[in-house]
């Protein structure tokens, strides 16, 4: 099954109308992102695999299908072209059960692994059950989620045992013919396979295996997968992570199956890093719950402006700013306010890697979550020697503020979502 944000599951054959213009870009921005965090060679690699799987990014809107394996275009009747772009949804069909399409988006929002039983429909629209395990693939720079992996393994039928094996007209096979029940049940001693054995098989499987009766339990019942095909899909699991690690290496953008924390930093949820990514302005997010007040989350115009690499940033505090002419007294009124729970606007010189000095219109705000308290703390930085440009005419006040409020509609937003049963 593929996966993505499982929200409101159309009809399997609807297709979400598109420019020409438009799905180029986005299948542009797919090839970027795999072919940025991964070696060229890893499509190679991964379709070696025999496994059934998809890969998906959760920062592309929509949470697109980016890697399909060739196991799961067989398996699913779907060519690249019809998966690569399309979220998970397409895969559901009438009787798909509504409530474990929401346990995996559940497991989607709280990036975490998840397996269970899902009817899916084939491209030629026939059902059959399989077997979901999905994993978040984690960037060991940062700790966010940079991909979902998901392996589907079909649920083999069981076949229905009875007490009585009753044939076409009601005619008893197990009396008609002794041991036959125990040939089908697995005693099959050579010396009961005969002709008329193996033919009667043929008839009895007919009827009971694979009648109309079971072609609906198997819609209608849910249907547990076995620890065989549990332990395939952890086993196929394991070897596409080994295959992304090593393919992330070559890049210097490594992943990995489990997160890692830096510095005991808080690590923000996909949905929120992407909400913050639209802001297009200089400014950090820290926790005051962390030990030293971390900074969890830092923007790009942010690295930009003072040099350093995302990495060098997140799970520090923000004093790595300061400098020898950094005026102390400035630095008090910030740890005050922070202490009153109050909003601060300075002018603190501060000072990028490259140890260049610039002075810096600070703006400092609590952020409160949907319950009242404070999440986070956002700091809004400014050169001020580029406080007059903008092209709307907005003032620095003006930019500080919007930001802030950005920042606060998306945080209250995430954790009003995570009290509502995630839908």
């Amino acid at each position: 099954m593929g996966l993505g944000s499982f929200c409101a599951p159309k009809d399997r054959f609807f297709w979400r109308t598109t420019s020409t213009a438009t799905m180029e870009s986005q299948l542009g921005l797919i090839e970027q992102s795999f072919n940025f965090r991964y070696s060229l060679w890893v499509r190679e690699a991964l379709d070696q695999l025999p496994d059934s799987f998809t890969i998906t990014d959760p920062f592309i809107s929509g949470h697109p299908i980016v890697f399909a394996s060739r196991g799961f275009l067989k398996m699913s009747g779907y060519s690249m072209d019809e998966v690569i772009g399309k979220n998970g949804r397409i895969f559901q069909g009438p009787n798909t059960n509504r409530r474990s399409v929401m346990e995996i988006r559940e497991a989607i929002r709280e990036e975490r692994t998840i397996q269970i039983s899902v009817l899916n429909y084939r491209r030629d629209g026939t059902p059959f059950w399989m077997l979901l395990h999905m994993c978040p693939v984690f960037s060991i720079e940062d700790g966010r989620v940079i991909n979902f992996v998901g392996v589907q393994v079909p649920i083999l039928r069981k076949q229905r045992r009875s007490g009585t094996g009753f044939g076409r007209n009601g005619v008893n096979l197990c009396e008609d013919k002794p041991g036959f029940c125990e040939t089908l049940l697995g005693s099959c001693r050579r010396e009961l396979c005969s002709d008329s054995v193996v033919e009667l098989g043929r008839v009895l499987s007919m009827d009971l295996v694979f009648g109309s009766d079971d072609r609906e339990l198997e819609v209608d019942e849910h249907c547990e997968a076995s620890d065989q095909e549990k332990e395939k899909a952890a086993t196929a699991i394991n070897n596409i992570l080994s295959v992304l690690s090593h393919y992330s290496e070559l890049t210097g953008r490594l992943v990995c199956g489990k997160r890692c924390c830096l510095s005991g930093m808080g690590l923000l949820g996909s949905s929120l890093y992407i909400s913050l990514g639209r802001i297009q302005q200089s400014f950090v997010l820290t926790d005051p719950r962390l030990p030293d007040m971390p900074i969890v989350y830092a923007s790009d115009a942010f690295l930009k402006l003072t040099g350093y690499a995302r990495h060098e940033v997140l799970g520090h505090n923000c004093r790595f700013l300061r400098g020898v002419d950094t005026d102390f007294s400035t630095i008090s009124q910030i740890k005050e306010s922070i202490r009153m729970e109050q909003t601060c606007t300075v002018r603190i010189l501060n000072y990028r890697k490259d140890k260049s000095s610039f002075w810096n219109l600070l703006h400092i705000s609590p952020v409160r979550n949907a319950s009242g308290k404070i999440a986070y703390y956002v700091g809004v930085q400014m050169d001020e020697s580029c406080k007059n440009y903008d092209r709307h005419g907005l003032s620095p006040e003006t930019r500080q503020r919007s930001v802030v409020g950005a920042v606060k509609v998306a945080v209250r937003s995430l954790s009003m979502g995570a009290g509502t049963s995630m839908s």
